[in-house]
């Protein structure tokens, strides 16, 4: 089914006529399009035409012998071809489209050629069904229940047929960039986001972080307790010891006292108690400990008040190993450290852990509009927030920076920058420089040096991305406007650096809320928007949006302490809706 002259997915429609092919396109085209679909039309007419008019300077022209005639204004331009000798073949018009402006190709006609092809068919009609001969049928519009195996699609439903095209457009083989191409189709998130993680390596080298640098540090081996924590049965409160076989007298001698870091020495008989505070171990024979609250001391004899509490045997005593045992797993290889992490470290006497090294970042910044902040602002050029945000980011992760500073717009500049971040970091990340119309100059220098995608995703905000390998080295070229970076970022970048860590099981939080207002979105695009979520007095998680959604407003980003995540199945989220929400909280 392939089409040798054409590099994009190329989609046709079959039908007899009076099905109503081109009002269905009429409709469908647009809402396409506003999914962020360039489309190039080809159409086969089975009369003689011409788009021309008789008088106009063109049309005389081409009746005077010219065979081809190419005219052009400032909004288009049109070439049209004499082929008196024969009609040309679908596979020679595709070669004609200038297909650096197209996402999808979509046909009307030539419906026996073999490329892919939707049917569309009205039960009124009553045709014979055009799929159970044409082996490149790939689905069904109709209005009716087919007898087959095709997916089957209400012919009545433009967003559903939308949809679908959405979806068969991601698993195309054509969808996909290749190294050495630039790809104006358009990647789904979680296409994107798999791509990227397959080609990240896992870490294989590390070393040994004494405790205190511990936190954020990703263990590279397993950690297994070398002793009992606690190490011995202690009291979990001050109080009086006793023996669980001896709780019905009226009244204990007080034997002695035991404070945290020190014991009693000698077992305790029955009629015996011990003075005893909060850590301090249980003297042998001894299993409960009564709260000082309930005692009454008389002299060097205590009683109990049961009226405050009936004792429990074994009440208030922890037993030794009760929280670890010797010889347990506590941690394993792949666990990112925490504060408490790095606390129980220290509780089962560890002053150090072997853990993979940190990974050192480059970033820069492009473009001759950027300056730096503290400098005098000056006309047409924005200061360089993009650079600052992301390195706070990898900070968060644990990142080592090689901040490379503003590039600018030169093919040497460029080339001298990547060439030090290749041979001195683990990672390379670069904003401003990777949509559509930037990406010809940029990737004759990535070109030179590694093989990079570059990527059109289907989100907001986002969109362009480059991902690829630098030598060895990954190289993320996020988009240029400051909330897009940080959406990308976090959609991205921030995986494939856990992964390039060695934190083998993290996934980012994922609630549902309801939303108090409608979320903007559309339809086969994965739509961000900034919001605000809280718990409303029934429990029940609520979100709104922080405001205007532009691209270039960082404030509605500092607000935010979620991201509302509407998938590409979804049309719109009215109030009252379920949406998903990113929690921001130690991810920014």
């Amino acid at each position: 089914m392939s089409l040798s002259n054409c590099s994009l997915p190329v989609l046709g429609f079959a039908a007899f006529s009076g099905t109503g092919k081109t009002t269905l396109l009429e409709k469908l085209i647009p809402q396409l399009v506003e999914s962020g679909v360039r489309i190039a039309m080809v159409k086969h007419a089975h009369h003689e035409f011409d788009v021309d008019k008789p008088g106009k300077d063109s049309y005389r022209l081409r009746k005077a012998g010219a065979s081809q005639m190419l005219i052009s204004s400032r909004n288009r331009n049109a070439l049209m071809t004499e082929t008196p000798e024969e009609e040309h073949t679908l596979n020679q018009l595709l070669s004609r489209l200038d297909q650096n402006r197209a996402d999808l190709v979509l046909v009307e006609g030539f419906k026996h050629e073999s490329f892919p092809k939707i049917e569309l068919r009205r039960d009124e009609l009553a045709k014979q069904w055009l799929h159970k001969e044409d082996k490149n049928i790939i689905a069904i519009a109709c209005d009716s229940h087919p007898d087959s195996d095709l997916p089957t699609l209400d012919i009545n439903d433009v967003s559903a047929i939308c949809g679908f095209i959405l979806r068969w457009m991601e698993g195309h083989k054509a969808q996909t960039a290749t190294c050495d191409s630039l790809s104006p189709t358009m990647l789904s998130v979680d296409a994107g986001r798999a791509k990227i993680l397959t080609a990240i390596d896992e870490p294989t080298s590390s070393e040994v972080h004494p405790l205190e640098s511990l936190s954020g540090r990703v263990l590279s081996e397993d950690v297994i307790a070398p002793v009992n924590v606690p190490s011995s049965t202690n009291s979990a409160m001050d109080g009086f010891a006793i023996r669980s076989d001896d709780l019905e007298r009226d009244s204990y001698q007080i034997v002695g006292e035991i404070y945290a870091g020190h014991g009693l020495g000698i077992p305790l008989q029955k009629g015996e108690c011990v003075r005893i505070m909060t850590g301090a171990p249980v003297p042998e024979g001894a299993d409960t400990v009564v709260m000082r609250e309930q005692a009454a001391m008389d002299g060097d004899l205590v009683m109990f008040d049961t009226r405050k509490g009936a004792i429990r045997p074994g009440q208030n005593v922890r037993q030794a190993g009760e929280d670890l045992k010797k010889g347990a797993a506590v941690f394993n290889a792949g666990t990112r450290l925490n504060a408490a992490s790095v606390g129980m470290m220290a509780s089962l006497g560890f002053n150090q852990a072997k853990c993979y090294k940190p990974l050192t970042a480059a970033l820069f910044s492009t473009g001759d509009e950027v300056q730096a902040p503290g400098t005098l602002a000056k006309e047409s050029c924005i200061y360089d927030a993009n650079r600052f945000t992301v390195r706070s980011m990898l900070e968060n992760l644990g990142c080592r920076i090689l901040d490379l500073g503003i590039i600018e717009d030169s093919e040497q500049a460029l080339t001298n920058t990547l060439a030090t971040a290749m041979e001195k970091a683990d990672v390379v990340i670069s904003s401003g420089g990777v949509s559509v119309g930037d990406a010809d100059y940029i990737k004759n220098v990535l070109d030179a040096l590694g093989d990079i995608n570059f990527w059109r995703v289907n989100m907001r905000p986002g969109r362009p991305l480059a991902f690829g390998k630098l030598g060895n080295t990954p190289f993320f070229g996020l988009p240029g406007n400051p909330v897009a970076v940080m959406v990308t970022f976090l959609q991205f970048v921030e995986p494939a650096i856990r992964k390039m860590q060695g934190d083998a099981n993290w996934q980012p939080q994922l609630f549902s809320a309801v939303t108090q207002e409608k979320i903007r979105s559309r339809l086969g695009r994965t739509e961000y928007t900034r919001g605000i979520y809280s718990i409303s007095a029934n429990g029940q998680i609520e979100v709104r949006s922080t405001g205007s959604q532009g691209s270039g407003i960082l404030r509605s980003m500092h607000e935010a302490n979620c991201l509302i995540e509407v998938s590409p199945e979804v049309e719109s989220a009215e109030v009252g809706d379920r949406v998903s929400i990113i929690p921001l909280v130690s991810r920014l």
